[in-house]
């Protein structure tokens, strides 16, 4: 995010890909699927159980806020947030797997900075000067 105080895992309204209100394109967002199967779900129940169906959408229309158009940076940042929501366990398996490989990175270039070849080197490189 870019320092503003949106929430990525927050419920938004999708309106940019809407239908009527971007009740169900906000849902798939959030739930990470495709709108277009909220959508058959929500017909399915507005068939079932239309008072119930009709008065949740339109108080969700109602209150949801509207999707921020930056919510994120880019495209690798919201898949980093959408596999927080849909697979902590994965996404927290990936930042260690990343923190391990930047851990030896590290003490390679300290094993370097600190070897006698190092000062040597450094040694030698400052007297042509």
């Amino acid at each position: 995010m870019d320092g503003s105080s949106e929430n990525p895992f927050r419920l938004y309204r999708n309106t940019d890909t809407r239908w009527i209100a971007g009740v169900c394109a906000g849902i798939a967002d959030y739930l990470g699927v495709g709108p277009g199967l909220v959508r058959v779900i929500a017909v399915a129940c507005l068939a079932l159980f239309f008072v119930p169906t009709a008065l949740g959408y339109v108080v969700l229309a109602l209150v949801l806020r509207p999707r921020p158009a930056a919510l994120f940076r880019d495209r690798g940042e919201e898949a980093f947030w959408r596999g927080v929501a849909t697979d902590p366990p994965e996404t927290v398996q990936a930042l260690r797997r990343k923190f391990r490989d930047l851990d030896e990175r590290i003490m390679r270039m300290e094993t370097l900075v600190t070897s006698e070849e190092f000062e040597l080197r450094r040694g030698f490189r400052d007297l042509g000067r």
